[in-house]
């Protein structure tokens, strides 16, 4: 089990080690490839398809799967066609979500659907599930991605009834006994049977994974960092023992290697030195009195507790960038190849982070001189950068430490907030302020809310996190090097550009929304606050999803896209 970071709010804590329990984890290999710096670049397809039978989960009036290049994702595309009275339209409209999110927050019922009333508006209306969200699925072979996605919407399906039939939550408690906590038994007992070989098998595979496997992943100070850790693991079970000095002389040596890296006899070494260990810890078996009892059984659990964190690392392996420059552009050349635009462009919708990438793929192509293919551009919720406002999102800062996440891969986000649910929306409404995170008081139905919060949120990558957390620090979100600050060239941008703020957002302040606007060109930008003094009020997915969005918020995103429309 991952360690939570002690800087986090205790409910928040306690909520985390509930939801862990619970979340369902994908085993794929990784797709992230390290310097890539090209993004935008026309993809192939042939490899991409239109599932013949939706599943369950999926409400558009189609899913469409496309291939990521370089990898072995398959993202899920919905897609709604606009229905014959619809006015014509020159271009389609993507829309993006935000990040541990899928596409039910824009398609939460019939009253209630961002896409439908978008293609209703006459355009043909996509939205994009980037990798990790919804039914996007990691397959080798096509044949198999319909077979993934009936099990991917059974799973988010059954998870969210049986979280909303739960009537209550007991007290989360942190009752585990802490590691060092090792049982003893008079000298007269036996010690539980040792299988040297396989404990050795398993400490090699461990070791040689950190020096080799997790090399593209993890920088070396990384991977003595993860090393140090399962070494502190076992070291627990010896800490009382005259065998701890001799253990961490072994572990010094077994550290060097890993750091090192270079030495081809890396394999040879290191097998070497875990004998050692192992035969040291056998030692402990014999000779050590009281008796460690269950050792081995310890041990394994470490090592297998251990190797679990290492495969979280490893499935988990993508960040914002991975989105920006591989996710977004195969949505884009796959949306283009189905429609056909005259000009080549799209409208793109982005909510939240999704409106993030938006802001980021303009001002990459200013960087760098092209022309997006995007007609023009509507945020929702959306800033590079939140020095300036007090957002609730600051609560992400302490996993910006590479430590911490390492710690912590994974934040199960959709499990955390299925598990929360019943505190934040029953008697004695001791996490309600999670709802003012979401919606402000009265402004979406109670069964929209409910379908929002246990449908819609997935897990999310520490390292995607990261990322996101520099846009806290001076000069707002960077890419994955650092060097290159998003917000810079956005003043170049051709892109004409909607940007929308909730009154009462606290997870992105209009201040925040504001000081994004104010970099574009002034005839390009268009700046909207939604709220009034007395009422309503918007929250951060009331733009979206609110029960008077279709009055106040959908209007205004139609004629401005309508303005932009010509072919």
């Amino acid at each position: 089990m991952a360690t939570i970071p002690p800087q986090l709010p205790l409910a928040t804590r306690s909520a985390l080690r509930r939801a862990s329990s619970s979340v369902h984890f994908f085993t794929a290999t990784s797709s992230f490839r390290h310097g890539a710096t090209k993004l935008f670049l026309p993809r192939a397809f042939s490899s991409s398809v239109k599932l013949p039978t939706k599943p369950p989960l999926c409400t558009a009036d189609e899913l469409h799967y496309v291939s990521v290049p370089n990898s072995d994702w398959r993202l899920a595309l919905w897609r709604y066609f606009p229905p014959p009275q619809a006015p014509t339209r020159n271009h389609p409209l993507l829309l993006l979500s935000g990040v541990g999110t899928n596409a039910i927050g824009y398609d939460l019922s019939p009253g209630c659907s961002f896409a439908r009333h978008m293609s209703g508006q006459g355009f043909e209306t996509w939205i994009l599930e980037v990798r990790g969200a919804g039914l996007s699925t990691r397959v080798s072979d096509l044949k198999d991605v319909e077979d993934s996605a009936h099990e991917l919407s059974h799973q988010i399906q059954s998870t969210a009834k049986a979280a909303a039939k739960e009537a209550q939550v007991t007290e989360i408690a942190d009752t585990a006994p802490p590691a060092s906590d090792v049982s003893v038994v008079g000298e007269a007992s036996s010690a539980s049977a040792w299988d040297e070989s396989k404990i050795v098998a398993r400490l090699t595979a461990t070791f040689m994974r950190l020096s080799e496997r997790l090399s593209g992943f993890l920088s070396e100070g990384q991977s003595v960092f993860m090393s140090a850790k399962l070494f502190d693991k076992i070291a627990m079970l010896l800490e009382d023992s005259r065998l701890y000095e001799r253990f961490n002389e072994i572990r010094s040596k077994l550290l060097s290697l890993i750091e090192s890296r270079q030495n081809s006899g890396l394999g040879n070494q290191i097998r070497e030195l875990t004998q050692r260990l192992v035969n040291l810890l056998d030692d402990g078996q014999k000779s050590v009195s009281p008796q460690l009892i269950d050792l081995q059984e310890r041990l394994t659990s470490t090592i297998e507790d251990f190797q679990k964190q290492l495969d979280l690392i490893v499935k988990y392996d993508w960040d914002f960038d991975n989105y920006l420059e591989e996710d977004v552009p195969a949505a884009i050349e796959y949306v283009r190849a189905q429609c056909k635009p005259k000009d080549g462009k799209l409208f793109a919708i982005g909510h939240s982070m999704g409106g993030i990438l938006l802001y980021a793929m303009l001002s990459r192509c200013a960087f760098e001189g092209r022309e997006p293919c995007l007609a023009a551009v509507a945020t929702l919720a959306s800033s590079l950068d939140y020095t300036t406002s007090d957002s609730a999102l600051k609560l992400l800062i302490p996993l910006a430490d590479p430590a911490q996440a390492l710690s912590v891969p994974v934040v199960p986000l959709g499990a955390l907030l299925a598990a929360a649910y019943p505190l934040s929306s029953r008697p004695p409404y001791v996490l309600s302020w999670l709802n003012d995170l979401i919606s402000s008081t009265d402004m979406m139905h109670p069964e929209q809310l409910e379908k929002l919060v246990l449908n819609n949120f997935c897990t999310i990558p520490a390292k995607l996190l990261i990322q996101l957390t520099t846009a806290f620090r001076e000069g707002g979100l960077r890419d994955r090097s650092g060097e290159f600050y998003y917000k810079d060239h956005l003043s170049s941008t051709t892109v004409p550009v909607l940007a929308l703020a909730g009154d009462r957002d606290l997870i992105c302040p209009p201040l925040a929304v504001e000081d994004t606007v104010k970099l574009f060109p002034e005839n390009l930008v268009t700046y909207k606050l939604l709220g009034e003094p007395d009422g309503p009020h918007y929250a951060h997915y009331d733009l979206v999803g609110g029960r008077l969005a279709v009055e106040q918020v959908y209007p205004c995103i139609t004629e401005f896209l309508s303005h932009h429309d010509s072919a």
